[in-house]
């Protein structure tokens, strides 16, 4: 395992158990980013870096019993804790890297990724990853439940000019991924950005 795959899973290892106590609050805001995507009854859909499936209930929702959900993440810990909140009854819990995910290309309609691009060790390439399972036509949202500057205020730190999620840094990021932006919101009480998979 890579140092930076090792660093990801200690951070997350330390911080799994109590993550849904301190974040008791954003059940709407990732209802509300879901929604966003416009899935349909039937849709194939993952949550890259899902966590602790906190998205899970409402993309279930959204493509409703015929559709495939997939929860993915390097982090034996968050998946634990996924599935004893129950989530796992909402889509299946992979414990896998999403830089080379098991996944046949074009295989899913939709990616719904919270809170992974700061933790993408190579983030044009895994990007690309997303790309290659989604397919053309296949749309990703890169969502928080709170915009940059709030994140950075919570964390302590100012926000640089080199943070990937700053619109300048995020579009031709994903445009060299495979993606097209289609939307960017970036505000306190959210960071949503939508993309479409090209080609």
């Amino acid at each position: 395992m890579s140092d930076d795959h090792t660093h990801v899973q200690e951070f997350f290892t330390a911080r799994a158990a109590d993550w849904d106590r301190r974040f008791p609050d954003d059940g709407p805001a990732y209802a509300a980013a879901v929604a966003e995507l416009g899935l349909r009854e039937g849709a194939r859909v993952l949550d890259a870096g899902c966590g602790t499936g906190r998205a899970l209930p409402p993309l279930r929702a959204a493509v409703g019993p015929s559709g495939t959900v997939l929860g993915a993440d390097l982090t034996p810990a968050m998946l634990r804790e996924a599935a004893r909140a129950g989530r796992g009854h909402d889509g299946v819990l992979l414990l896998t890297d999403v830089s080379a995910l098991p996944l046949r290309s074009g295989s899913l309609d939709a990616v719904f990724a919270a809170g992974l691009i700061a933790h993408l060790p190579h983030p044009a390439e895994n990007l690309r990853e997303l790309a290659r399972v989604a397919g053309p036509g296949g749309v990703l949202a890169l969502f928080h439940p709170i915009g940059r500057a709030a994140l950075a205020a919570r964390q302590g730190r100012s926000i640089t000019s080199d943070d990937l999620r700053a619109e300048a840094n995020l579009r031709p990021l994903l445009a060299g991924s495979g993606w097209r932006m289609t939307s960017y919101v970036d505000e306190d009480a959210r960071f949503l950005a939508l993309a479409v998979r090209a080609g």
